[in-house]
């Protein structure tokens, strides 16, 4: 099987021109529009062949949608040692916010203890989207048995002018706000975090069914 021959075949003009507007800086004509719950049955079909390790050796990618398969393929790989190999690999190539939370590497659940330090690693890069992945990491494995006090203090130190940095920012104090209440609401109490990121955290936590309406009426307070 030749990985691009078959991500070509997913090709979709009209979902490829609704991407373009969406994923800033990536060139328009490298955007093919495969949609990802197609990318996700290419990635499955892929894993553990010897195709699909040739594929993650190829770095960089010609398409986006290529990057995108990949984050599914890191995503699927069992051994934890092997993931934080192609993440080291990987991460330097994303340079959008699509591929960046494409990456859900399952296998670093079973050590999140030693995950958490590669994560603080991230959060200091000078690539916005390691940065942003790290926030990410942290907000989708962190928050329930693995959360710390500490973790939240580190994401409101990272500063950044990148706007895909401080919206996912917001996205982890919003979801902070909604699991873990009584952890996170004095970072928007003591307005710790930059203006922009509080207001959005605010916003998104108001939007979100997960909140409850007394909890939104208070954040309303704090705007």
């Amino acid at each position: 099987m030749n990985v691009r021959e078959e991500i070509l075949k997913l090709s979709d003009e009209r979902n490829a021109a609704f991407m373009v507007p969406l994923v800033p800086g990536v060139p328009a004509d490298t955007i093919l529009g495969a949609r990802m719950p197609r990318l996700r049955g290419l990635a499955r079909a892929l894993c553990g062949t010897a195709e699909a390790g040739e594929f993650m050796h190829e770095l960089p990618h010609a398409y986006f949608d290529e990057n995108n398969l990949h984050a599914l393929l890191i995503g699927r790989l069992r051994d934890y040692d092997a993931v934080l190999e192609e993440l080291d690999r990987f991460l330097p190539h994303v340079d959008n916010w699509a591929t960046c939370d494409a990456l859900r590497p399952a296998a670093v659940k079973k050590r999140l203890a030693d995950f958490e330090r590669v994560v603080d690693g991230y959060l200091v890069s000078d690539s916005p989207y390691i940065q942003r992945f790290g926030i990410e990491m942290l907000m989708c494995y962190y928050l329930d048995s693995a959360f710390d006090q500490g973790q939240p203090a580190r994401v409101a130190a990272v500063r950044s002018g990148h706007y895909y940095v401080r919206m996912m920012q917001a996205w982890y104090f919003a979801t902070a706000l909604a699991k873990r209440w009584d952890d996170s609401v004095g970072y928007i109490e003591q307005r710790r975090l930059e203006p922009w990121t509080h207001a959005k955290t605010i916003q998104k936590a108001i939007e979100s069914y997960r909140v409850s309406e007394d909890r939104k009426i208070y954040l309303r307070t704090l705007k």
